[in-house]
C-alpha cells in the first residue's frame, strides 16, 4: 500500500523556520522525484518545489526560491523540506507528491504528473 505520510508543520512566527518530513512507503522510492506542493482554503495547489529520483536537479518556484531547500534520503524514504524565513503568506497546508522518473522545471511543477499524494501538513506563520 502506497502511503506519503507528511509531518514538520505547525505554527511559526514570520521570520522563524519549520522542517518538514514525508515519509513514503509502498513503492521504489529511489525511482520517485519528489515534489512538494501547498494550497490554501479556496485557491488551486500550488508548485512549491521538487527534487528528482536521484537527488541531482531540484526546482523552486520563484515565491520560495533562496528561502526553501528541498532534499531527501533515499536510504530513509523520505524527502525533506527546509523553510527559512518564513512569511504569512506561506500559510498553507503542505503536500507532498511523487512522480515516477520526473524531470524538468515543467514537468515538476504540474500537479496532473504525480502518481501519489500525501494527506498535508498544515503550516501557519503569524505576524
Amino acid at each position: 500500500q502506497v502511503q506519503l505520510v507528511e509531518s514538520g508543520g505547525g505554527l511559526v512566527q514570520a521570520g522563524g523556520s519549520l522542517r518538514l518530513s514525508c515519509a513514503a512507503s509502498g513503492f521504489t522510492f529511489s525511482s520517485y522525484s519528489m515534489g512538494w506542493f501547498r494550497q490554501v482554503p479556496g485557491k488551486e495547489r500550488e508548485f512549491v518545489a521538487a527534487i528528482t529520483w536521484t537527488g541531482a536537479n531540484t526546482y523552486y518556484a520563484d515565491s520560495v526560491k533562496g528561502r526553501f531547500t528541498i532534499s531527501r534520503d533515499n536510504a530513509k524514504n523520505t524527502v525533506y523540506l527546509e523553510m527559512n524565513s518564513l512569511k504569512p503568506e506561506d500559510t498553507a497546508v503542505y503536500y507532498c507528491a511523487a512522480d515516477y522518473l520526473g524531470s524538468g522545471s515543467i514537468r515538476m511543477s504540474v500537479r496532473s504528473r504525480y502518481d501519489y499524494w500525501g494527506q498535508g501538513t498544515q503550516v501557519t506563520v503569524s505576524l
